[in-house]
């Protein structure tokens, strides 16, 4: 008797769809089974989950009591009508008939085929690595996007458009394996301008024969590193001038991409952006992050626009002040949308705050039982993001509280030192008195 077995090839098909797996043979002898298996762990294990038993003419599944989702079309086939990510492996197909000289032996055949499942991604979301960071006027400054897109199968193609235009993007090498974090490598450095550098350190390099060579070549538009050098800049409203050096005809990027499996068969796919920024022109300009992938129709995108911070929106409670309020300056918005987060730093004009410290982080100031020595006080908010800075200003109006006399208090809300003197000298004179 001869045997052969085969299933019908399947191309990969998308999380939900119905398949339909086929096993087709051809014989001379007489049919005595045939059993479907999925493969799993790599081989190992096959679980049973449909047999066709012709010796009784029955048909038992072996996943009725399991899921409950294959159903028997025809005796070599077996219908997934809702697939998943867990389907997604290997299947075989096992035959057996009588031999035509004795039913006491079984010809065995069978065939296998590799089911792919893919999934479309779930999510995407842009964001700006080292986030939130200061503006800096002085300096070059780093910044990468970081574009996150998860629950694809197999890993989705990852691209950056500017304006609506695809970026030409030189591209990185992937971290090593095992790297412990997803922020990318700081590959630009920061550079002084060298209008900018002190006398001091001109003559030092003057001295020493110049530089020291550098052990390696950067990248072109890449700035060499330098050690730290601290500048006395006095206090000024930032505009929208820059040092010459930060004028470039156009950007240069850097593009990386990896993934990682995640633990129910997907991928987490990063991909980054690097380039040296320029406030002028990337202010306002519009990045998005598109995905294309073979489960998905068309492509899938997410837009960020970088802009500075502009118009603080600031609230203060108690809107009415009195003496020894718990008094809290929150920022509650800007006039624009802000991209990247900003950092918040806030200060007390011509005086330190009132816990004695020069400036506090965060959106929210609190000043902890008002004294009235802080009636018409000024404090200054600073927003800034890697694309610009803005300063806004709240002037603290403190009201008399009927339940505190005036003058019963110092600078931190508490009795002051004469009238609680005087008070113990009360409570004394009253004990000597009774007691004589």
């Amino acid at each position: 008797a001869y045997l052969t077995v085969s299933i019908e090839p399947l191309p990969p098909v998308v999380v939900g769809d119905a398949v339909t797996l086929k096993c087709n043979f051809k014989t001379d002898g007489k049919m005595r089974e045939i059993v479907w298996y999925r493969v799993t762990d790599g081989g190992t294990i096959k679980q049973k989950i449909f047999t066709f038993d012709a010796m009784f003419s029955t048909n038992f599944s072996h996943m009725e009591n399991y899921r409950k989702r294959e159903d028997l079309v025809y005796q070599s086939t077996v219908r997934l009508p809702e697939v998943r990510i867990s389907d997604n492996g290997p299947y075989e197909c096992h035959v057996g008939i009588y031999d035509r000289a004795t039913r006491e032996k079984v010809v065995l055949a069978s065939g296998n085929i590799f089911l792919n499942v893919m999934a479309p991604p779930t999510s995407i979301s842009v964001l700006a690595a080292d986030t939130p960071a200061p503006f800096s006027r002085y300096q070059t400054q780093n910044f990468t996007l970081v574009c996150v897109v998860s629950g694809g199968k197999p890993a989705p193609l990852v691209y950056f458009k500017r304006d609506g235009e695809p970026i030409e993007a030189t591209p990185l090498p992937e971290p090593p394996a095992g790297a412990g974090s997803w922020a990318p490598r700081n590959l630009l450095h920061r550079d002084l301008d060298d209008t900018k550098v002190p006398k001091s350190l001109a003559a030092e390099g003057e001295v020493g024969g110049g530089r020291p060579p550098a052990t390696a070549e950067p990248p072109r538009g890449l700035a060499a590193e330098r050690g730290p050098v601290t500048e006395t800049i006095p206090e000024t409203v930032v505009s929208r001038e820059f040092p010459r050096w930060v004028h470039v005809a156009e950007p240069i990027y850097y593009f990386r991409h990896t993934h990682a499996p995640v633990s129910d068969g997907t991928v987490e796919a990063r991909a980054t952006l690097t380039w040296t920024l320029n406030p002028q022109i990337d202010n306002e300009a519009l990045f998005s992050c598109e995905v294309k992938h073979p489960a998905l129709s068309m492509p899938m995108q997410s837009e960020v626009t970088l802009v500075a911070p502009k118009g603080p929106k600031i609230t203060m409670t108690p809107t009415r002040a009195r003496v020894g309020d718990t008094v809290r300056i929150l920022v509650q918005g800007f006039q624009n949308e802000v991209f990247p987060e900003p950092l918040f730093t806030w200060t007390r004009v011509g005086s330190r705050l009132l816990d004695g410290s020069t400036e506090h982080d965060g959106k929210e100031l609190v000043l902890e039982r008002v004294p009235a020595e802080l009636n018409g006080s000024m404090y200054r908010c600073t927003a800034q993001n890697p694309l610009g800075s803005t300063d806004t200003h709240t002037r603290l109006i403190v009201f008399e509280n009927p339940n505190i006399p005036r003058g019963t208090e110092d600078s931190n809300g508490s009795l002051t030192g004469h009238c609680g003197f005087r008070l113990v000298l009360a409570l004394t004179l009253t004990v000597i008195l009774e007691l004589t």
